[in-house]
């Protein structure tokens, strides 16, 4: 890898594997037999949570897209159980 983070390279030594480089994996493996490479979720970034079932739809966990967070938006009847009902 380029870089790990602390607990990262903890994880991987506690489990009995090692942290290496690609300049150093390149020699010591240079076809790259009995390596495995790890990477992170794919799916973390911020823009995913908006992805998926339409927001309001039973069962969907998909966060709105909301031109502000205030007062006065997307807080009336029909999106909140306080307010009368809930779609």
């Amino acid at each position: 890898a380029l870089r790990f983070t602390e607990t990262a390279r903890a994880r991987i030594t506690k489990a009995g594997g090692e942290c290496l480089t690609f300049d150093k994996l390149a020699l010591r493996s240079p076809l790259g037999k009995g390596t495995v490479l790890l990477r992170g979720p794919v799916k973390a970034r911020e823009a995913e949570r908006y992805f998926g079932r339409a927001p309001g739809v039973p069962g969907s966990h998909t966060k709105q897209r909301v031109r502000s967070k205030g007062r006065k938006f997307e807080k009336a009847r029909g999106k909140r159980a306080s307010r009368g009902y809930k779609a």
